[in-house]
């Protein structure tokens, strides 16, 4: 076994067992690369990537392959979920020279850590000419290597870069009217989504997408946001025996889904579910929500409140496999059963997917029209899939499963935390709340130090001392809000603020106005990076913004909105050519220009205030209150008496006493059309 032995991730300890004399990531591989002026290999990937894993297969487990690597390079494994700022570096570097990234991703370095060289998957043959060349460029011409690494460095640094903009901007419609018009022409109206294929689900966009629609009266915005909304959920990227999204669609209709499932897209896709049910009551969003919940709680979910990173795509060597059914299988568990359940699910004997016989279950039409089709009532239709699920579910949970990254990472515990408290804003499940409360105690107690620093990776046995980057700081600090505001729990809320205000001391940069995704006492790489651009997961700095504008207004604090706006100004000037990019931080300019509403309950009948309140769709507001004044805008206004005060740009309305009279404070949506 080489050095990844003795590694905790579930990635590193994949390639325990390669003959390539992997180191992990650390002062003694890199310390050996410079004594020895070798070349560093830094390969980088996650436990449940398949195209890792068929590298791996090809190459890594090859003697011959790995002799190569061995004697010429020094070789780093390194988990992206782990080590994101290692992986941020090397990416830009090889998007800035093939124009593409994803995993794995294969970077070779001067022995100083900087790239000369980098792709993605290369089959056998290709990754082995490559090393020799490479090897040959360096032993041959090395000076010429060190001014291209000189070069790329500097792309590197200034890669996702923004200028300082010291003039605020006076925001308008327009501006924001601009980006949707431009973000239009990228989005599928016939399937949903965004672009052809593959296809991700992408929660923001859809998030900001509806608010849109809804704030600005944009019948056809919501008509796509329904559509994908719709398409996700009926597709084989949502596992409809046990719930949950796979991470993406291979093809440009939701069918065949990279069979991986990770807990950051459901998280955020739970949260994006529950509000639209609030914005448009469609019984599908509720039952996704339920299903994936269930999920989480089933099969990614810790004993000690923690969740875990992700379930892979391969089962015994195969994509898929756990998912996947032939018709003779459905029909040897079903029985008479099978024939409804076949329709259903669009499965067929000669398959509906690239391995003969195999079919990916999806659906086509909505209950009612299939009911008729077959000539039974809907109630019936349910209750046979229903009762059919059950039996198939218990035939697949007897396979053997995907292996389980069991890592669990504080950001993405912070998404599933606020996903959580989303739901329970929604649909008022307790156990939803059980959940993101078992999972705050877990956070606070086990990720939190007693100087209120975060640490990125939980290890059993105790605190690990490793660092934390700025998308911890922003999800967590997020969810922490997220959970107040349904529970009115005012401790959840200061930790909020404890969390930021070091966020602000280890990572802002007052210079440039950005965040830094890494702190400043944190390892320092060949660059010191800012994450800027939105993609599958808002960037840490969008979600610091938001975070800080949410804070200002809930703590009366002028030095956090005063962040939050430089933030944006910064950004700004990069928003309206490519919107998918900048979704969240549209979500931020919207906010801008709407205005947030702060809706406080106070009184005894607080709590069902706050769930009457809920259940009108407001997305541009904060709640707070309960029967403390432990913020500036509860001040002098707690007694026993419930009421409701409504504020918004600084000024507040009378109280009101019910709800209804409440919400007479409250623009109706397209007041900026």
């Amino acid at each position: 076994m080489n050095r990844l032995a003795q590694s905790s991730s579930p990635y590193l300890l994949q390639h325990a067992n390669n003959p390539v004399d992997w180191y992990p990531w650390g002062a003694e591989a890199l310390q050996k690369a410079r004594d020895e002026n070798k070349l560093i290999i830094v390969s980088i990937g996650y436990s449940a990537c398949h195209w890792c894993h068929v590298m791996e297969h090809e190459s890594f487990e090859d003697k011959q392959v790995a002799a190569l690597m061995n004697e010429h390079f020094i070789c780093i494994k390194v988990d992206r979920e782990e080590r994101p700022d290692v992986d941020q570096i090397y990416m830009s570097a090889v998007q800035l020279m093939t124009n593409r990234g994803g995993w794995p991703l294969n970077c070779v370095c001067l022995p100083d850590q900087r790239p000369i060289y980098g792709g993605t998957y290369y089959p056998k043959h290709d990754w082995m000419n490559i090393l020799m060349s490479l090897a040959d460029f360096y032993t041959n011409r090395p000076d010429e290597a060190v001014d291209y690494a000189v070069r790329l460095t500097e792309g590197v640094q200034q890669f996702e870069s923004v200028d300082l903009v010291t003039e605020q901007p006076n925001y308008m419609a327009d501006d924001l009217n601009t980006i949707v018009k431009n973000w239009r022409k990228y989005l599928d109206a016939t399937e949903g989504g965004t672009g052809r294929a593959p296809k991700f689900p992408m929660p923001n966009n859809w998030l900001f997408l509806m608010r849109y629609a809804y704030l600005f009266n944009d019948e056809g915005i919501a008509g796509l946001t329904k559509l994908t909304l719709h398409k996700m959920a009926f597709g084989g990227i949502y596992d409809h025996i046990g719930g949950g999204f796979a991470r993406y669609s291979v093809d440009g209709r939701w069918h065949v889904p990279h069979f991986e499932k990770m807990l950051y897209d459901n998280a955020q896709l739970v949260g994006l579910y529950a509000e639209a049910y609030v914005w448009n009551a469609n019984p599908l969003y509720k039952s996704v929500v339920d299903e994936t919940i269930t999920f989480i709680q089933r099969e990614l979910t810790a004993p000690n409140g923690g969740f875990y990173s992700a379930l892979d795509a391969d089962s015994e060597g195969m994509e898929g496999k756990f998912y996947t059914f032939t018709k003779a299988e459905i029909e040897a568990v079903l029985g008479e059963e099978a024939d409804v359940f076949c329709i259903y699910y669009n499965i067929t004997g000669d398959g509906n997917w690239e391995d003969e016989h195999t079919n990916v279950l999806f659906k086509k039409e909505q209950h009612d029209v299939l009911a008729q089709q077959l000539g039974m009532s809907v109630k019936d239709l349910q209750s046979k899939i229903q009762s059919a699920k059950a039996k198939v579910f218990e035939a697949r949970s007897q396979r053997i499963r995907p292996g389980l990254d069991n890592k669990i990472l504080a950001s993405w515990n912070g998404l599933m935390l606020k996903g959580l408290a989303e739901a329970y804003r929604t649909f008022n499940e307790q156990a939803y709340l059980d959940l993101a409360l078992s999972n705050a105690a877990f956070v606070s107690k086990n990720l939190i130090n007693a100087d209120y620093r975060l640490t990125r990776i939980f290890k059993a046995g105790g605190t690990d001392q490793t660092i934390a980057f700025l998308d911890d700081y922003a999800n967590v600090i997020d969810g922490l809000i997220a959970l107040y505001e349904v529970t009115l729990d005012i401790q959840w809320l200061n930790l909020a603020a404890r969390l930021t205000d070091n966020a602000i001391a280890y990572f802002y940069d007052e210079a440039e106005g950005m965040f830094f995704y890494t702190a400043a006492d944190d390892e320092q790489l060949i660059a010191r990076k800012t994450e800027i651009m939105d993609g599958v997961i808002s960037s840490s700095n969008s979600v610091m913004a938001r975070n800080l504008k949410k804070l200002s207004l809930l703590f009366g604090k002028t030095e956090y909105e005063a962040i939050s706006a430089q933030l944006l100004r910064n950004v700004m000037p990069y928003m309206a050519k490519y919107g998918s990019s900048y979704a969240n931080w549209a979500l931020l300019l919207l906010e801008e220009l709407k205005g947030i509403y702060e809706v406080a309950v106070t009184g005894t009948e607080a709590e069902t205030l706050r769930r009457e309140v809920e259940q009108t769709y407001i997305p541009n507001k904060i709640m707070l209150g309960g029967n403390q004044e432990n913020l500036p805008l509860l001040q002098n206004r707690v007694s026993e008496e419930s009421r409701i005060f409504v504020c918004k740009d600084k000024t507040c309305g009378l109280p009101a006493y019910t709800v209804k009279d409440a919400l007479k404070q409250i623009e109706p949506s397209g007041a900026y059309n």
